[in-house]
């Protein structure tokens, strides 16, 4: 485990992909782990296919944020609200919220997600199917595609 107070460089292509269970159609490239890492946040680029959405869910204490790297979607909340989503939009849900964050683009929908606390997230993600990135993603990842 590395120490939270030693900084920390990784690339993002070289981070643990995996999808939280195999009928779901998003996986996460962890690029903070709290478990590895010993920070009290955890953060991993969430790549949804075209199409995909996450199930409804909430976290009980945790903050979650995610910035949209590319590609385009919306978020239900337990609300009733729809909020759309696309490139350079950050949307941060609170604690308690249920919501259900859904591709509705043409193309992958790509988002740095940080939740804080880490609530358990990191764990599913260590437990997950194993995954691959393919070119597209690594080209989003890594900053070398042009923004849409």
């Amino acid at each position: 485990m590395t120490s939270a107070k030693e900084v920390l460089v990784r690339r993002a292509v070289d981070c643990r992909v995996s999808r939280i269970s195999p009928s779901d159609t998003n996986k996460f490239a962890m690029l903070v782990d709290p478990l590895a890492d010993g920070t009290p946040f955890v953060s991993a680029v969430e790549i949804f296919e075209v199409g995909g959405k996450t199930p409804p869910h909430f976290h009980a204490t945790a903050h979650e944020m995610f910035y949209v790297l590319s590609g385009s979607g919306h978020c239900r909340c337990d609300d009733g609200r729809t909020h759309e989503i696309r490139q350079g939009d950050t949307l941060v849900l609170p604690p308690g919220r249920e919501h259900v964050i859904e591709n509705t683009g043409a193309e992958r929908l790509y988002c740095l997600t940080v939740m804080v606390p880490n609530e358990g997230f990191a764990e599913m993600i260590r437990n997950g199917q194993p995954m691959m990135l393919d070119q597209a993603d690594r080209a989003v990842i890594a900053g070398s595609r042009a923004p849409q």
